[in-house]
C-alpha cells in the first residue's frame, strides 16, 4: 500500500513539474481518462510496459526510473489486509496498509482504548452490541485487529504514542474482569516496549484538550521523507484518510497540544496500575 501510494505521488508530482496534462498521457498510452483516474487513486497498478512509457513521457532520469519500477514490483505484492476485502471496505484496507509501512503512529480515542492496544475480549465487547456488524463477522474483525498489532513487535516495530482519557480507563467495556485484563495488558506492553510504545493518560483534572469532542484520530508518519504525514478520522457514521496538508497540520497541532496536557509516562503507568488495583 505504501509503495503504490509513493509511486502515485511521484508520478503526480512529476506530471505537475513538467506540465503534462492527463490527456497527453491517456492519448500517448491509449488509456481512457477513467483508467488513469483509477491509477492516480491507487485502484489500478500500471503494467511494467505502460509504466515504462509513462516514465519516458514524464522525463524521469534512469535512476528514478529504476526506483519507480522497483516500487511497482513492491506494490504488486498483496498485503495481509487484502485477504479481507469482503469484510473491510477500501478505506479500512488503505489504513491498515499505511500502518503496515509506517514508522510511527500517534493515536487518540475519546472513550475507548485504541484499537492497536485492545485485547481480544475488549475488542469483542465493543463489536457485539454494534448493530452495523453481523455476529458472524465479530471473530473475523477481532482477528484483523490482532493482526494489525503485529506491527508493534518484531525487528522493526511501529513506534506508537497513544493518548488515552481517564474515562477510557474507567469505562467498564465488557465488565470489570474484561477491563481489568485490558488495563493489565497496557501495563505489560508499556514495560515490554519502553522505547517504542508510549501511553499517556489525560486525567479528569485536565481543564481543556484540543482533541476533546473527537472520536478516533490517528496520525501516521513515515521514514521516507518523500511521504507526508496523513491522518485518519473515524466517527459513528464516517471514516477515512485525510491527506490535505492544512487539515493534517491542524490535527497534528491539536494532538501536540493535547499531549502536553497528559500525565507523563511514569504517572500514566501509575494511574493504570491504580485502576487495576481498584478492579481487583
Amino acid at each position: 500500500m505504501v509503495a503504490s501510494w509513493e509511486l502515485v505521488l511521484r508520478l503526480r508530482e512529476r506530471r505537475d513539474q513538467v506540465g503534462i496534462e492527463v490527456r497527453n498521457i491517456t492519448q500517448a498510452l491509449g488509456f481512457s481518462r477513467n483508467y488513469w483516474s483509477a491509477v492516480e487513486n491507487e485502484r489500478k497498478i500500471l503494467s511494467e510496459e505502460s509504466l515504462t512509457k509513462v516514465l519516458e513521457l514524464l522525463e524521469f532520469d534512469e535512476e528514478e526510473r529504476r526506483e519507480l519500477l522497483e516500487l511497482r514490483g513492491v506494490a504488486k505484492k498483496r498485503g495481509w489486509w487484502t485477504q479481507y476485502s469482503g469484510l473491510l471496505d477500501r478505506e479500512l484496507q488503505r489504513l491498515y496498509g499505511l500502518e503496515a509501512g509506517a514508522q510511527s503512529v500517534r493515536t487518540y480515542e475519546s472513550l475507548l482504548i485504541p484499537g492497536l492496544l485492545q485485547v481480544p475480549d475488549y475488542a469483542r465487547a465493543i463489536m457485539i452490541p454494534d448493530v452495523t456488524i453481523r455476529q458472524v463477522e465479530v471473530d473475523q474483525r477481532v482477528g484483523v485487529r490482532l493482526q494489525r498489532q503485529e506491527r508493534l513487535k518484531g525487528e522493526d516495530p511501529l513506534r506508537l504514542t497513544a493518548i488515552v482519557s481517564e474515562a477510557a480507563l474507567r469505562q467498564q467495556i465488557g465488565g470489570p474482569a474484561v477491563l481489568r485484563r485490558q488495563l493489565e495488558y497496557l501495563a505489560e506492553i508499556i514495560e515490554e516496549y519502553p522505547d517504542t510504545i508510549e501511553i499517556r493518560v489525560i486525567p479528569f483534572t485536565a481543564t481543556a484538550c484540543g482533541l476533546f469532542g473527537s472520536a478516533t484520530v490517528h496520525l501516521i508518519d513515515f521514514e521516507n521523507p518523500r511521504l507526508p504525514t496523513v491522518a485518519w478520522q473515524e466517527t459513528v457514521t464516517a471514516m477515512g484518510i485525510i491527506d490535505y496538508p492544512t487539515h493534517v497540520r491542524d490535527i497534528s497541532m491539536s494532538y501536540g497540544e493535547s499531549l502536553r496536557r497528559t500525565l507523563d509516562k511514569q504517572d500514566s503507568l501509575k494511574t493504570i496500575r491504580q485502576f487495576i488495583k481498584e478492579l481487583s
